[in-house]
């Protein structure tokens, strides 16, 4: 069987290409960035380059496919998603049956269409295209609500409010009833969906008991040892919400308004699918979802975080646009008292707890004001506190390029008119470090202007500060 996984480095698609490795298959990902795909499988699958929307790159790959995955959404392409979504859908849809795929398995979200969010309709319309051609190709259409697992969105807003709030006051449409998902166990339905015989299309509503989002963050702070108070008021409004959300927890503003929207409508399981035609999984308890996350994260095993892709431009730019800055400036020190190795290895334990050695009040002050204005701030953090791979956060950073023992390329994802770089290489006995920023107009070239001696005075030190033993 040759299996096709689309969105495989993205926060469900890192985990399934894990597990679908692991069952010596013949896998290939079809990525946008291969340089995303994490060094662990690379020997054990085929990479395809390309996207949904590039018709010529998606008819190669889907050269002798059995089943393909479709872990593909424009959550975060703007205001014109739905059309995006909707253009993708089609293209993979007759992708697949031109070249004689056998099965399409997709997963979407848990909800009633017409009192659901924009984002979960347009991901239920994703899965009515999908199966829109069943005389043609057979299509299983996972839907699931709150995915519970390390790194993933939902899960990281509700134990950020557990920890750093005593008394929390949330929106009234906490009450709301759900049903929330283990990871572990999305991907074992998705998994047995390859093999499962099944007549024509088949929809199978995924997930645990049912419980509202409050019951979420009280079994959460039991499960931590905390005591917590939630009072659920009516005066927050979904901007209000998500606004304190992007201050409170790693998950940005904009990221988080669409989580909450969908917080509005019951998103609990339409069918006994699940247990009619995959019987074998039991999914989890809520207690255990929590338990086996909380311990990945204590034991730096984040395999995947719900910021590791999206549809945004900047989560796929490569080093190259670095051509475009108008603005360079370069920095060298010299290494005395520690070996290039040594050096590299401060350089890419940068960020997250650690810091960035220098000025951690401006770094805070910088990072404040980015969640002001709906940006990821410093929260983020990242997702190992020693190792990076392409396509990482570090703080409002995101990993461009990495070459082991010589380079650290970030791209910046803060809130300001423009893109800025912040290139690390090691050459013989010398760290250079390199800024570049590319102003978009006027405002770009006002804020170079005015921010300009700060940033110099905070990465003139940290340049300094990576040399010092």
């Amino acid at each position: 069987m040759r299996i096709l996984l689309t969105g495989a480095t993205g926060y469900i698609g890192r985990r399934l290409g894990q597990r679908l490795v692991e069952e010596e298959l013949q896998l290939r990902l079809f990525v946008r960035d291969p340089r995303k795909v994490q060094e662990s499988i690379r020997p054990r699958v085929e990479i395809a380059h390309g996207s949904t929307f590039d018709t010529d790159s998606l008819r190669k790959a889907m050269g002798g496919v059995d089943v393909a995955y479709y872990l593909i959404h424009s959550m975060g392409a703007g205001e014109d998603f739905e059309k995006l979504d909707r253009i993708s859908a089609h293209n993979f849809l007759e992708a697949c049956i031109q070249a004689g795929v056998k099965r399409i398995v997709y997963l979407g979200g848990l909800g009633q269409e017409d009192a659901t969010s924009r984002h979960l309709q347009s991901r239920m319309e994703v899965g009515e295209i999908l199966s829109s051609r069943k005389e043609k190709i057979e299509t299983i259409w996972f839907r699931a609500s709150v995915i519970i697992g390390s790194g993933s969105a939902s899960f990281e807003i509700i134990r950020n409010l557990v920890q750093k709030l005593p008394i929390m006051t949330p929106p009234r449409w906490v009450r709301t009833l759900t049903q929330p998902i283990a990871v572990d166990d999305v991907l074992d339905y998705l998994v047995a969906a390859k093999d499962r015989k099944v007549e024509g299309n088949l929809i199978v509503d995924i997930g645990s008991e049912i419980m509202t989002f409050q019951d979420m963050l009280k079994r959460t702070a039991e499960i931590m040892g905390l005591s917590r108070i939630v009072i659920p008021i009516p005066v927050l409004t979904p901007v209000l919400s998500s606004y304190w959300l992007g201050l409170i927890t790693p998950v940005p503003m904009r990221v988080a308004s669409k989580l909450i929207e969908g917080l509005k409508s019951e998103t609990c399981v339409q069918n006994d699918n699940a247990k009619m035609y995959f019987p074998q999984i039991k999914p989890v308890s809520y207690e255990t979802a929590v338990r086996r996350a909380l311990k990945e994260i204590e034991e730096d095993q984040i395999l995947s975080r719900w910021c590791d892709s999206s549809a945004g431009e900047v989560c796929d730019t490569l080093h190259e646009d670095i051509a475009k800055a108008v603005f360079v400036e370069r920095r060298e020190s010299d290494l005395v008292d520690m070996t290039p190795d040594e050096a590299y290895r401060r350089i890419v334990g940068l960020g997250g707890k650690k810091g960035w050695l220098r000025f951690t009040v401006l770094w805070r002050i910088w990072g404040a004001v980015d969640t002001l204005l709906g940006g990821y701030g410093l929260s983020r953090g990242r997702r190992d506190p020693n190792e990076l791979r392409i396509g990482d956060s570090v703080d409002f950073w995101k990993v461009a390029d990495l070459v082991e023992g010589k380079r650290l390329l970030l791209v910046s994802q803060i809130e300001f008119p423009g893109t800025a770089w912040l290139d690390f290489t090691i050459e013989d006995d010398k760290v250079i470090q390199t800024s570049y920023f590319y102003p978009n107009g006027v405002l770009g070239r006002v804020h170079w202007f005015l921010t300009h001696l700060l940033h110099m005075l905070v990465l003139d030190s940290l340049a300094k500060a990576i040399v010092e033993s």
